[in-house]
């Protein structure tokens, strides 16, 4: 069972590169994990913490405090990830700030909240008191960047910890692959990842998912649109694709939908579906 005393783990080639690569590292470790359906929980605690950290650094670079607000999913659980990470690096001004901003932006009016969060105005004497406070506490994190160099502590803590496994390049995905492994409940997340993945799909890929399921091959990739494919003489949108047994198209006629072998002209599956329920895929 993992548990979440898992070390930091590096590249050897990361360790004796800059800070922001150090750092970099780490966030695609930590993404790779998210990506073989590893929890959080599962990681090392530090590892998640520095990632986070620098999450905030870049959305905070690229728009403000505003910018974290828009793509933090879950911000009380991230809240504290960054601070803790911030202590845990001996970030502590960044810290201070990051407390001073976080609850002057919980405390604002509704009004005001979305007025910061749409990009204020222009004109400064059209633009609530409240929100130009925190476009100048946006320019204080500017500012402190260059006195207190968040990139810096968080690779070095990252170096420094006792708990920390240096892998050369090409180990990490069998290190993954042994930390998936120990997941007791595997084949329930990536059931759910997989349902997860087909509600957010468009409605082209539904169909050829479906068309795949159908003949009983692999999809692998849909590699385009062509929109002057000729369909029994007329002019069709037809979506191409690959699987393990091959490259096939798809079209749709109707309330029907085919999958065809773009060389033999062969149909391969075929699938009916109502317009309903493509609208609701």
């Amino acid at each position: 069972m993992i548990t979440s005393q898992q070390p930091v783990v590096l590249t050897s080639s990361s360790i004796e590169a800059g800070d922001e690569e150090t750092v970099e590292a780490n966030v695609g470790l930590v993404d790779a994990m998210h990506e073989a359906l590893l929890h959080t929980a599962e990681m090392s605690p530090v590892a998640v913490r520095s990632y986070y950290v620098d999450f905030y650094l870049t959305q905070a670079l690229e728009g403000g405090f505003a910018q974290y607000v828009f793509m933090a999913i879950d911000r009380e659980d991230t809240d504290t990830l960054i601070r803790e990470g911030m202590a845990g690096m001996g970030a502590t001004a960044h810290l201070a700030l990051f407390n001073r901003t976080a609850g002057f932006f919980d405390n604002l009016s509704g009004t005001d909240r979305e007025h910061y969060l749409d990009g204020g105005t222009e004109d400064s004497d059209l633009t609530p008191d409240a929100v130009l406070r925190m476009e100048e506490l946006d320019g204080e994190f500017e500012e402190l960047l260059e006195h207190e160099n968040i990139t810096a502590l968080n690779a070095a803590w990252l170096r420094g910890q006792a708990a920390l496994l240096v892998l050369a390049d090409d180990e990490v995905d069998a290190h993954i692959d042994r930390l998936v492994a120990l997941v007791p409940d595997l084949a329930e997340r990536q059931a759910q990842a997989d349902a997860d993945e087909l509600a957010d799909a468009p409605d082209f890929e539904v169909i050829i998912r479906e068309l795949c399921e159908v003949a009983g091959f692999a999809l692998i990739k849909i590699t385009m649109g062509d929109p002057n494919y000729l369909h029994h003489g007329i002019k069709t949108l037809a979506w191409h694709f690959s699987t393990d047994h091959g490259d096939f198209l798809m079209v749709e006629e109707d309330d029907e939908a085919f999958m065809i072998n773009p060389e033999t002209q062969e149909i391969v599956a075929a699938v009916e579906f109502a317009e309903a329920d493509m609208v609701d895929a």
